[in-house]
């Protein structure tokens, strides 16, 4: 049976497209009818309800069996937990279509499923705590002012660098686009290459940071294309300028980092989900930084993405699973950072069980004022216009004013799609 990583299940981050599924079929019933009492007569305590709640694979021990006891813990309603090795995006459409179950569950936050009403609004269960969160993650949950999914878990992506390198090279670690393309060039040298950003020369990987270093979105006020400025192209074209530096051709994409554990390059852009294995390997021979910025106007970055709790809108006990959604992923801390930190390097989604499970860290300091997300408007679609346009600026030099231009239509275009 295929396993399917979390960091792959994201690699389209806040588009729901990607992997893994199922057994245990689990169906919700009705609650029982309610019974005529006469006056006075002792009404029996009422029954727990019965929920489902369905999850995609994770591959690292241990998950299941914790999220089964996490629902065993909740006394107010019956969870089932449904774990679903197959094709977990499509049964989950399927069902979702179809309800009433899942009544609850996890995955990302889309346009299509809340246009045809398929996911409850959660603004009411978040209410006090809003704040807890990076404001660019919740902005990804988002869709027409509400809230529809509780961050479980993050992901990020981090600039890693080899610090015996950049002190051989005489290079500081780079905090503006500039410094990055001029410390790749004199780190590139005896068979090492300055950069890895993909295979793609950073086009799909780096086109978020990219417009985050120049103070830019993939979309403003989260409906209309964020990157019609002239400030965007500029900073797309410091990824050509990253040309003879970068590392092309390797035998893993940038979401290994192998390249960068076997000394191909002194820098790498990865998932910072890979520090356990570089650890092992480098010792404390190596440092993260955020996605440097393209000058004092822009910022620095790092991409956040993770699966949200969602309540399905067709559910026959919605109110019972909003609560179930509210005690897991709000009220029970403790659960919150085993389920981001025992079965993987992930990062805890609440800012206030970030800063105590990963304290002092470079990792929580980086997302805490650095994390960025793309919203749910942001489809794949628009995505392959900008990525395209990055290869094309990147690998073949093509000019960046026009074709920053021709994804801006092509985005344009399909936000229109969205809203017709």
């Amino acid at each position: 049976m295929r396993k399917t990583s979390r960091r792959a299940f994201l690699a389209l981050a806040g588009t729901a497209a990607l992997s893994a599924c199922g057994s245990n079929t689990v169906q919700s019933g009705k609650p029982p009818p309610s019974t005529a009492y006469s006056a006075g007569a002792t009404r029996p305590k009422p029954k727990p309800v019965d929920l489902a709640q369905w999850y995609h694979p994770y591959p690292e021990a241990g998950v299941q069996e914790a999220v089964t006891r996490y629902a065993a813990a909740y006394q107010r309603s019956k969870v089932a937990v449904q774990w679903n090795p197959d094709d977990y995006e499509t049964k989950l459409n399927a069902a979702l279509q179809a309800g009433p179950v899942p009544d609850v569950f996890e995955g990302h936050v889309t346009v299509d499923r809340v246009r045809q009403n398929l996911l409850a609004p959660l603004d009411d269960v978040i209410g006090p705590v809003r704040n807890d969160f990076n404001q660019s993650v919740l902005a990804a949950q988002t869709v027409d002012g509400k809230l529809y999914g509780i961050p479980q878990a993050l992901d990020t992506q981090v600039l890693f660098y080899r610090k015996s390198f950049l002190q051989e090279a005489g290079v500081q670690p780079p905090q503006t686009l500039d410094e990055l393309v001029e410390a790749a060039r004199k780190l590139s040298k005896d068979g090492v290459k300055g950069l890895f950003a993909g295979n793609d020369a950073g086009a799909a990987a780096l086109a978020g940071p990219l417009l985050w270093a120049a103070g830019l979105d993939y979309l403003k006020d989260g409906k209309t294309v964020g990157f019609d400025d002239p400030r965007a192209a500029t900073a797309f074209a410091k990824l050509h300028d990253l040309n003879g530096s970068l590392l092309l051709g390797a035998s893993t994409d940038w979401a290994d980092p192998i390249p960068f554990i076997d000394g191909l390059t002194a820098m790498q852009w990865t998932w910072l989900g890979n520090l356990p294995k570089i650890q092992d390997t480098m010792k404390d021979d190596f440092g993260i930084l955020a996605f440097p910025r393209l000058d004092a106007a822009g910022a620095p970055s790092v991409p956040v993405s993770g699966l949200s709790a969602m309540v399905h809108s067709k559910s026959l006990n919605p109110n019972a699973a909003k609560d179930f959604v509210k005690w897991l992923w709000l009220e029970r801390t403790d659960f919150q950072q085993e389920f981001a930190t025992k079965f993987g390097s992930h990062l805890p989604a609440r800012l206030s069980v970030l800063d105590k499970a990963a304290a002092g860290t470079d990792a929580a300091k980086l997302v805490r004022e650095n994390g960025r997300a793309a919203g749910p408007l942001w489809t794949p679609t628009a995505n392959t216009a900008l990525v395209d346009a990055l290869g094309k600026i990147a690998r073949d030099g093509a000019d960046p004013v026009a074709e920053t231009k021709a994804a801006i239509e092509a985005v344009k275009a399909e936000l229109g799609r969205l809203s017709a």
